[in-house]
Order: structure tokens, then sequence, then C-alpha cells
């Protein structure tokens, strides 16, 4: 009898590490409303960066089972999965393809997410158009240029906008400067957080950038060593030499 108690404890005691290490990472349900259609059970994320390097992006492999739900087959899953830190700052996504699977049926696959950072939560989200966007930080040198983003008022720079994946175009145009184009183009490992920044063409008048960031446009009259006079739509305005960061001369034609 006390032979078998003690096998027995030995299998309890194999068998409860092994549990706790297959433990799932998360278990989502897709959709989060309306009749739910896809468990979807993740294993957890081990770093696989053997041949990859992308700066402070990694790669990460998981293994996971998706049930279907309901009594109808699914033809087609196509869904993004989407990692988050410990500040639940996404960090990265991947995606979800799966087809043919029969009513209540079970089907186990690997997938591989790019991360900056490790993985310690996520969620899915269907890919219908316009389902995902990707915040940045759009910048001009100099600052204060006004934005456009596929033809439509953004705002001045530097301005953080919000951008569906696919292609985009960036206006920039400032009072001195020539106008600019950026086209850009965001794809599904593109996370939020990054950022573009544009320099303007050449001056069309000299400028004069101040030390508060302001920037201004005229025609030079004269510089002494204590201010800087500009003609500016007609009138004539003084700056003391303190103010000012640096000056810009545009070519003029000889007279």
């Amino acid at each position: 009898m006390a032979r078998f108690l003690a096998l027995l404890l030995l299998l309890i005691a194999s068998v409860v590490p092994m549990s706790a290490k297959d433990a799932p990472f998360q278990t989502v349900v897709w959709p989060e409303t309306g009749e739910p259609l896809v468990q979807l059970t993740f294993s957890k994320f081990k770093q696989t960066d053997a041949g990859y390097s992308q700066g402070k992006e990694h790669s990460f492999l998981t293994e996971a089972d998706a049930q279907n739900l309901t009594a109808k087959p699914i033809a087609n899953l196509d869904l993004t999965l989407f990692v988050y830190d410990k500040t639940h700052a996404r960090i990265g996504d991947g995606s979800i393809l799966l087809s043919s699977i029969a009513p209540h049926e079970t089907v186990k696959f690997e997938m591989r997410v790019y991360a900056n950072g490790t993985p310690v939560s996520l969620s899915v989200a269907s890919k219908s158009p316009g389902a995902r966007t990707v915040s940045i930080t759009v910048n001009s040198v100099p600052q204060g240029a006004l934005l456009k983003v596929d033809g439509k008022d953004a705002g001045t720079t530097p301005k953080i906008v919000e951008l569906g994946l696919g292609k985009h175009m960036l206006d920039f145009s400032k009072d001195g400067f020539t106008t600019g184009h950026f086209p850009l183009e965001m794809g599904p490992r593109d996370t939020s957080g990054g950022s573009v920044s544009y320099e303007l063409g050449a001056a069309l008048r000299d400028t004069v950038e101040l030390r508060d960031g302001t920037v201004i446009s005229g025609d030079l009259v004269s510089i002494t060593g204590m201010e800087v006079q500009m003609r500016i739509g007609g009138t004539t305005q003084t700056f003391d030499r303190n103010q000012i960061k640096r000056i810009l001369l545009t070519p003029r034609d000889p007279q």
C-alpha cells in the first residue's frame, strides 16, 4: 500500500509541472461582440531571431489552435493578431489566414510575429478595409509647414497622424519655400510610434529663423552688428541679433 501511494504521489508530481508548462498563453474569442465564431488559443511566444536582424525588432513564434464555435463551416478566416507589451502599448502584429474549418472543428497552426519588445498580451481583429491604422509623427525642416495627407488638410508640422495600410501622399507647403510631396506606404508590419521628416525645398525669399523657432521670409535689407532688417510684405521690420538663430539668403538676379 505504501509503495502504491509513493508511486501515485510521484505520478502527480510529474503531471503538475507538465500541465503548468503547457498552460496556454492567452485564449481569445472572435468577434468580441455579437455571435462568437472562433476561439483562438495561443502558446507562449518564443523568440526566434536566428538569421533575422531588424534593429530592435525581434521574431517570435507561437503555436495556436482555432476552434470553430458554430454549426457552419468557415470557408476563410483572415485576421490580424496584435501583440502588446506590459504597458499595453502595441509592439507588433502578425497575420492569421486559415480556410475550410468544419463545424466545431479545431485546427492547429503555427504563426510568426515581429515585435519591438516582449509580447505580454494580444488581441485579434478583422482585416476589413480601414480597420487598422498606424500613428506616426510627421515633421518638416523648417517646422510649421502646412500638411496635407492624401489631399486633405491635416494641420501644421510637427503633427501626429493616423494612416491606414497602403499608399499615401504627404504634401508640405510653407510661405517662402517651394512645396514638397512625399509618398509613403504603410505595411502590415509597421507599428505606431514612427516618424517622417521632410526637408522643404529651396527658399524663394531670404529667410530668418528666430531662436523661438519662428521662421520669417522676406527680403533682407541690411545686417549690422546689433540688428537685422527684413522687408516683409512691403514693410521693413527690425530684429535684434540676439533673437536670431540663423539667416538663409536666396540668390538674386544681378540688376
